[in-house]
């Protein structure tokens, strides 16, 4: 389970070339014809920053193909060069200067993406913000914006847009590779629609209640929005936005949003086919390592070969395999799985990244293994990332994943782990926020009426059929909390926590209750319960006055039949409601 490595019998040559045939016999897959979506710009450009910024910038974009140059300078301080200026007249194209106070530009509103940049500013003296492209050069946007303000860009975005360019003046040495760059933005550009969303898996929203916002909260891009509709609301990702970062379909616990470069289920499947791969080719002690396409290509470029026993999965962007597919990885026959790191990374999706780590660890303490089968590896640390693993892996059995669902994998990939450890048979504390978990019904308040059941996006919930009862299978139960806040009766507490145990994978009955049956013709028609709880609420109805009270104790059909009958004896009756 957990056997320390003899390093003495590790042949390092054989695992590489183990690790070539993988490579030959295997590809990575890949989506070669993805949707795209169109960037189209005209070159109508935004400078923002100081005077001593700004104007040397202007000076080296003019006559580079721009269709016209907007500055929004900030004042100038005292010791601000006073000569340092743009002569418009010498311009081969429109230029026009706007300058903004401290406070302006602190008020500087910026939206949209290359090609369609909106950008407001609130002045003083106006109750309405100034859009500063209708205002300065009569159209709707800008195509590009290059923001060389020292501070200012690292309070709009975390991940800026396509399009939005930053560079300080300063860095010389970057200072001519980023503006041929920014020149170059001009003209209609593809890039991959990264992502699709299946609103029927989303367990965002129901009822007008909010559940699940784990993809809100891992954006770095700020691409997916939450959209109210006239009762629920409903996730979307702007297409123009969104980066490919993946970790919103990682944070996902139903497979609502799906990676799309390439699936979630196809990159699984290539893991599982590569460890089985390179054990029939004599490999040994695997050790699968996560690492960027830039990443890769910059270790090729200065010369770098990982050790033989590394298999390197490579990503768009790391966010795009969470602690699902390490798993994966582990429960396939890696020894170990490490996360190459790089430099730049959103601080959001370092955040990320160190959560699924944390929830990874609690998993595999909870299933009996050891917590270092799953490490990040931190940039340029060439000796962890060719360590030899520390133990053996943990099966060299393959591993077939037949559910299209995501949840279903996951489920099988735990039950595998947990044959393969020896489980805790306890409920162990995850990182706030982790999809594990199960609910707690208070019986005695618990009315049946099953709004839980039509409000849960997965199959966790279920009523009983014939027979009146609320059924709960903890292993498909992402703790959104939608049926908590749909429970009339307040009867559902959610229960975080991993469950280590067969029970997790076991449905139980959470309530039930005998079934009135209908004092006229016998048939079941709701619970004991749920009818005293009506007469109780109704006891004041005119509708229901007197021998009216009855009716609650009869089926809708033989409501409406005993409702035709008093009417026929007194028609004037339903005049007394």
């Amino acid at each position: 389970m957990n056997q320390r490595i003899q390093l003495a019998s590790i042949d390092d040559q054989r695992n590489a070339e183990a690790r070539e045939t993988v490579r030959r016999r295997i590809s990575w897959p890949a989506n070669l014809t993805p949707a795209n979506v169109t960037y189209h710009s005209r070159g109508h450009a935004l400078l923002i920053g100081t005077e001593a910024d700004v104007y040397p910038a202007a000076r080296a974009l003019q006559g580079r193909g721009l269709a016209s140059l907007t500055l929004l300078v900030t004042e100038s301080d005292a010791n601000s060069p006073g000569n340092d200026t743009v002569d418009p007249l010498g311009s081969s194209e429109p230029l026009v200067t706007q300058t903004l106070t401290q406070g302006q530009l602190s008020q500087l509103r910026i939206n949209g993406y290359l090609g369609a940049f909106n950008v407001n500013v609130q002045l003083d003296d106006e109750d309405a913000p100034l859009d500063i492209a209708r205002a300065l050069i009569e159209r709707d946007g800008f195509d590009l914006i290059l923001d060389l303000a020292p501070t200012s860009h690292t309070l709009r975005w975390e991940l800026p847009p396509p399009g939005y360019v930053v560079l300080q003046w300063q860095d010389v040495e970057q200072r001519s590779d980023i503006l041929d760059d920014f020149v170059g933005l001009v003209g209609e550009f593809d890039k991959p629609r990264y992502f699709q969303v299946n609103s029927d898996l989303c367990a965002h929203s129901t009822s007008g209640n909010i559940g699940c916002t784990r993809c809100l909260d891992v954006c770095p891009a700020d691409a997916i929005s939450s959209i109210q509709g006239r009762i629920e609301s409903h996730i979307e990702i702007d297409p123009f936005l969104c980066q490919g970062v993946g970790s919103c379909t990682s944070a996902c616990p139903t497979g609502a949003i799906e990676f799309r470069l390439p699936e979630t289920r196809r990159q699984q499947d290539t893991l599982s086919a590569w460890l089985a791969a390179y054990r029939e080719a004599g490999g040994q002690v695997p050790v699968l390592r996560f690492i960027t396409h830039d990443s890769q290509d910059a270790e090729r470029a200065a010369g770098v070969v990982p050790a033989g026993h590394i298999i390197d999965a490579p990503l768009e962007e790391l966010g795009a395999a969470g602690h699902d597919q390490w798993l994966t990885a582990l429960a396939a026959g890696a020894a170990e799985v490490r996360i190459q790191l790089h430099p730049d990374m959103p601080a959001r999706l370092s955040t990320f990244l160190t959560d699924q780590v944390a929830q990874v660890h609690a998993l595999l303490d909870a299933l009996g293994h050891d917590c270092a089968r799953v490490t990040l590896i931190e940039v340029a640390d060439h000796a962890a990332r060719d360590a030899l693993p520390a133990l053996t892996p943990l099966t060299e059995a393959p591993l077939s994943l037949p559910e299209p669902e995501k949840r279903a994998r996951l489920n099988r990939v735990l039950a595998r782990l947990a044959e393969l450890g020896s489980p805790s048979d306890e409920r162990v504390a995850m990182p706030v926020g982790a999809a594990y978990g199960a609910i707690q019904v208070d019986r005695d308040a618990c009315t049946l009426c099953h709004a839980c059941v039509s409000n849960c996006p997965t199959p966790a919930l279920k009523s009983g059929g014939k027979t009146p009862a609320l059924s709960f299978l903890e292993a498909d139960c992402v703790q959104c909390g939608l049926c908590e806040q749909a429970c009339p009766e307040d009867a559902i507490t959610l229960m975080p926590g991993f469950l280590a145990s067969e029970a997790r994978e076991t449905r139980h009955i959470c309530h039930e209750e005998a079934a009135f049956e209908c004092i006229n013709c016998g048939k079941p028609f709701a619970t004991v319960s749920t009818v005293a709880t009506i007469k109780e609420k109704l006891a004041n109805h005119p509708y229901f006055a007197g021998e009216a009270m009855i009716r609650l104790e009869m089926c809708e059909d033989c409501r409406v039949k005993d409702v035709w009958k008093t009417m026929i004896r007194d028609p004037d009756a339903q005049l007394k409601v």
